[in-house]
């Protein structure tokens, strides 16, 4: 495996809505690397989860403003990835979720 295909892929986004979509349209949700193009997130979900990617879709998450005690604060912003696989196809990772 590429190192470099784990340092674009973050973390796994597990929620309902996520949920919904994977069972409903094949859809994975991911928390990418800021810099990652669409062309290397298809390239990193491929090679580590070994499925066929149909399409990216990607989105620049604001990070949230907090207030700690009298004090605001601002959450880093992050890049969401949606990942579209081809229909018949399981990732394990997520089968248990």
């Amino acid at each position: 495996m590429n190192k470099k295909s784990y340092q674009i892929l973050k973390r796994p986004l597990v929620t309902e809505k996520s949920t919904k979509a994977k069972e409903a349209y094949n859809k994975l949700f991911f928390e990418v690397d800021r810099r990652a193009n669409k062309i290397e997130i298809k390239n990193a979900v491929e090679l580590i989860f070994k499925v066929n990617v149909l399409d990216v879709t990607t989105f620049n998450m604001k990070g949230k403003k907090k207030r700690v005690g009298k004090h605001f604060t601002q959450r880093s912003d992050w890049k969401k990835a949606i990942v579209t696989i081809k229909p018949g196809q399981r990732v394990e990772f997520f089968e248990g979720v």
